[in-house]
């Protein structure tokens, strides 16, 4: 059964019979034909008249079908142009010359910033990286005195704790002075006495050289009376008996003035070319009463440098001996850096490059300074079991030799460092025109201390002052006159 719509067109009804009302209506919505509106609307009406009101009712019922079946033909159409709109945006898009140019400059650009950036990384390997050496097995050092009794002796006080300040001849312990005394006054009766007996020496000296005159009058008497007896011999006048005692009596003192003037002699000869002071019994004592005056003085052990009180390790009441470590001074105003670089690394590093040293404890702030000198040897080889590379069992491995890089004083002042800690450093090798090793031996000292000649200063005066207070005034000798 088919419907009105449905019915073929009558060819009987003329050329110009428009199609069934569906198809139709698709049609135009689909194509916009507009070709013969009067016509179409002309149909509608005469197929509107022809079935009265039931042709409306059918139309009406038609429209509403046919109006959805156009929604629904408008939507697909809708989806279709959409898509066909979206790939003619791309194909102009692809097609546009603007987009093409903003792409290559786009693309010219981010070519343009690796190029850049390889070439400056190019000039930072071979200005700057190719010129530097770097290491951060460096660290912290310097000097570390230990503080060590040079007498034995029991602790009574200890004047500083660790991290206190010290400086050079402060008292940081004491020890018990009753023994050091006893010494002391020992040796400052000995040097009294030594004093004494030098004086005296010198008095036997005058005694002996007093004695000389009274044995040569004895004897130029003597030798007078065998003159005169001699000759009345042959007179008869003496006797034989007197003339042989006369003779004998000149002997004998001939011989007491050549004992008297060898004793003089004697006696001279211990103090001729001296004085009290420099007597040899004197200096003796002197030296002796200096050692027990150090000794005592020694009981109070000073600090030899200014520094920084560490590691202490001695306790009041402790018994302690000549050698023993108490404690340690460190001078925190000269320290240096050890930067243990590779074997690999030290082809240009010279003496007096620049460095900059970086550490943990201060991140913001970059130490200057210079390379000082390098060490002679590895730090394996200066082990106390150094490595035996001569053996059938050898590893290569690469050494490492400690490099010294002073700091700048300015720099240590204002931001200072502990012995020990890790730092980063970077040696600038630049100029390499500088020495390896160091070409002519040290000119100064490396360090000086004055503490201990100060005490022997006070043991000479104290000496003087007791040698002075034992001299007493001599008689001005008696010289000697030679025989005839």
């Amino acid at each position: 059964m088919t419907t009105e719509n449905d019915l073929p067109r009558d060819e009987g009804d003329g050329a110009a019979a428009p199609l069934p009302y569906k198809y139709r209506y698709k049609y135009l919505h689909k194509y916009k034909d507009a070709s013969d509106p009067e016509g179409s609307d002309g149909d509608k009406d005469g197929k509107q008249g022809a079935h009265g009101k039931d042709g409306d009712d059918d139309g009406k019922a038609r429209d509403d079908k046919d109006a959805k079946d156009g929604k629904k033909d408008g939507e697909n159409d809708n989806d279709k142009n959409g898509e066909d709109k979206d790939g003619k945006d791309k194909k102009d898009d692809k097609d546009d010359p603007k987009a093409k140019r903003r792409k290559t400059i786009v693309l010219s650009v981010i070519a343009a910033v690796f190029i850049i950036a390889g070439l400056t990384w190019l000039l930072l390997y071979i200005f700057v990286f190719t010129q530097r050496e770097k290491t951060d097995d460096a660290y912290v050092k310097g000097d570390m005195v230990t503080i060590s009794s040079r007498v034995q002796g029991t602790v009574v006080e200890v004047a500083v704790e660790e991290t206190d300040r010290v400086h050079a001849g402060q008292v940081l312990i004491k020890l018990d002075p009753v023994d050091a005394r006893v010494s002391l006054m020992n040796a400052e009766g000995q040097l009294a006495q030594a004093v004494r007996e030098a004086q005296a020496k010198v008095q036997q000296a005058n005694q002996a050289d007093a004695a000389i005159p009274q044995r040569r009058a004895q004897y130029e008497q003597a030798r007078d009376e065998y003159n005169r007896r001699h000759p009345l011999l042959e007179r008869r006048a003496v006797s034989a008996e007197e003339v042989d005692t006369g003779k004998r009596q000149m002997q004998q003192a001939q011989a007491a003035l050549q004992a008297a003037e060898r004793e003089a002699a004697a006696a001279h000869a211990q103090v001729d070319g001296t004085d009290i002071e420099n007597y040899p019994a004197v200096v003796q004592a002197r030296s002796q009463f200096r050692n027990a005056w150090v000794n005592s003085g020694r009981n109070a052990i000073v600090s030899p440098i200014e520094g920084y009180a560490a590691r202490r390790q001695v306790q009041v009441g402790q018994r302690i001996q000549p050698g023993q470590d108490l404690l340690t001074v460190v001078p925190l105003q000269d320290l240096w850096v050890d930067a243990n670089f590779k074997e690999t690394q030290l082809e240009h590093i010279r003496i007096d490059q620049p460095v900059t040293v970086e550490t943990d404890m201060y991140s913001d702030f970059k130490y200057h300074g210079k390379v000082v000198g390098l060490n002679a040897g590895t730090g394996s080889a200066f082990s106390l079991l150094p490595a035996e590379n001569a053996t059938g069992n050898w590893i290569k491995v690469v050494q490492r030799l400690p490099v010294r890089i002073a700091i700048d004083a300015n720099d240590l002042r204002k931001h200072p460092l502990r012995v020990g800690l890790s730092t980063y450093v970077t040696v600038d090798t630049h100029d390499r025109d500088g020495h390896v090793l160091a070409e002519s031996p040290r000119t100064k000292p490396l360090a000086v201390t004055n503490v201990y000649e100060q005490e022997m200063a006070q043991a000479d005066e104290k000496a003087k002052e007791i040698i002075a207070a034992n001299t007493v005034t001599l008689p001005a000798p008696v010289p000697a006159k030679a025989g005839r």
